[in-house]
């Protein structure tokens, strides 16, 4: 049966899970996994880890081995307090309140319960208050039930996540919640697809981080448990739209962000040009002069260090719960993945002395 990238991105989206508790989506990521990959591995903070093996592995030397690191983790919230039947809550991660207010949400209790993000009437706001968006510990949900019931369900620590299905806008794009970082695992799914018609000589480890929201914490310790030779780390990055400054933003339906910076090593970022190029893979580029705020940059520092590239989806309205992309951008960053994996050789190693061309330098990365 052929992929169908587009139901496998709304299972991935629509699942609840976020940072800290990500069992539910890794189960998924799993199954999906499941015929693509020879083996799984989990390292202990709970990163799921398939093994997709070299077709020709190297007669002569230890089988190299890419990490393909996109994060599963999702922002939402957790309950903090029960007050005559109404939830409180505390963010979890970059969860933004002003995208939540009057919202449905799913308060996952002893079982999935529905709820609305309560406001009060703005007749009853004080003028400085009618000004102002609430803050997460403002937030209140209502479940519609009383007190004694409500304790019964719910407990402190909690999950509440965005009751949000995924939607079909125009044309390929769509909108929906956790496409960060959801569409990039939907990238590596698609990636591990094209190679099942593909020869490799390196292992393919596709990665499933858990809490990159939280702080990185997965990539850095399944890049410790791994020792990879080259990471690629995959994210989403800024969409053109009303608030983003435009040297930040990246089109839709232009192809993946190739980020270039200090995170990255210039010998990938090269060849990966190079295969987008001969393949006729849509390609973007984005400078990131420093700190990439992603997987990449755990990653690029485990153990002796590991030589980084990172790969974007461009997204509209990130963090919240419609963000929106292209799904053809999806479709070409497991492609190109699909085609470099293939086409590097046994014994290819990044130098570390080059420039952003691949012009071999003197001293220095």
């Amino acid at each position: 049966m052929p992929f169908d990238l587009k139901a496998h991105l709304q299972t991935l989206s629509e699942t609840h899970a976020i940072s800290g508790h990500e069992a539910p989506i890794r189960q998924v990521i799993r199954e999906a996994w499941t015929g693509l990959v020879q083996n799984f591995d989990q390292d202990g903070l709970g990163s799921l880890i398939g093994w997709k093996r070299a077709t020709r592995p190297p007669q002569s030397q230890p089988t190299p081995s890419i990490m393909l690191a996109a994060h599963m983790d999702e922002i939402g919230l957790m309950v903090r307090d029960i007050v005559d039947g109404f939830v409180y809550v505390a963010r979890v991660a970059g969860f933004d309140p002003r995208t939540t207010l009057a919202k449905p949400v799913l308060v996952h209790g002893k079982r999935a319960l529905r709820g609305v993000v309560a406001a009060a009437p703005p007749h009853l706001l004080s003028d400085k208050d009618r000004d102002h968006y609430p803050s997460s510990e403002q937030l209140v949900i209502d479940l519609g039930l009383p007190d004694a019931e409500v304790r019964q369900l719910v407990r402190i620590g909690d999950m509440v996540t965005p009751d949000a299905p995924m939607l079909s806008l125009l044309g390929q794009t769509v909108a929906g919640k956790a496409f960060d970082d959801r569409a990039c695992v939907a990238a590596v799914t698609a990636c591990l697809h094209h190679l099942q018609a593909m020869h490799h000589a390196w292992d393919v480890a596709a990665v499933a981080t858990v809490q990159e929201e939280s702080g990185l914490y997965g990539a850095q310790t399944a890049a410790q448990h791994l020792r990879p030779t080259i990471a690629i780390a995959l994210d989403v990055t800024f969409a053109p739209q009303n608030g983003v400054p435009q040297d930040s933003a990246r089109e839709l339906n232009e192809g993946p962000v190739l980020a270039l910076g200090a995170n990255f090593h210039p010998a990938l970022f090269k060849r990966l040009r190079q295969t987008a190029k001969q393949h006729e893979i849509k390609l973007q580029t984005e400078p990131l002069a420093a700190a990439s705020g992603t997987d990449a940059w755990a990653i690029q520092v485990a153990r002796e260090g590991v030589p980084c590239a990172l790969l974007s989806i461009p997204v509209r309205n990130m963090h919240s719960a419609v963000e929106t992309l292209d799904l053809r951008d999806v479709e070409r960053a497991g492609r190109l993945l699909a085609h470099f994996i293939s086409e590097l050789e046994a014994d290819w190693t990044p130098a570390l002395a080059q420039d952003v061309n691949g012009d071999e330098k003197g001293e220095g990365a």
